[in-house]
């Protein structure tokens, strides 16, 4: 049997948290945008990423929750994109 919910929403809306990770890979600035289940210790997780994939070469600057206005903006696709690769996809080789 199918249950209904409410005003049409699933329970299971905004189970997530949007975090800002600020961070120097190679002595140069960068910032992840990231979504984590609202139970996850971010600052845990995320440090524990960067080590992971850049071991010394990344030093975190600061790994905090976004404000309303920020994750507002991701939704929307508002934020600033990476001047390298503005799309997220390879360039042709």
């Amino acid at each position: 049997m199918r249950q209904r919910y409410r005003c049409g929403m699933a329970p299971f809306y905004k189970t997530s948290r949007l975090w800002l990770i600020d961070f120097t890979y190679d002595g140069r600035p960068r910032r992840w945008i990231k979504p984590l289940r609202e139970s996850a210790d971010g600052h845990a997780v995320l440090a524990a990423e960067l080590r992971d994939l850049y071991g010394s070469r990344a030093r975190v600057v600061q790994i905090r929750l976004a404000t309303q206005e920020e994750e507002t903006q991701f939704i929307h696709g508002d934020l600033p994109k990476n001047v390298l690769c503005p799309t997220g996809r390879r360039g042709v080789p």
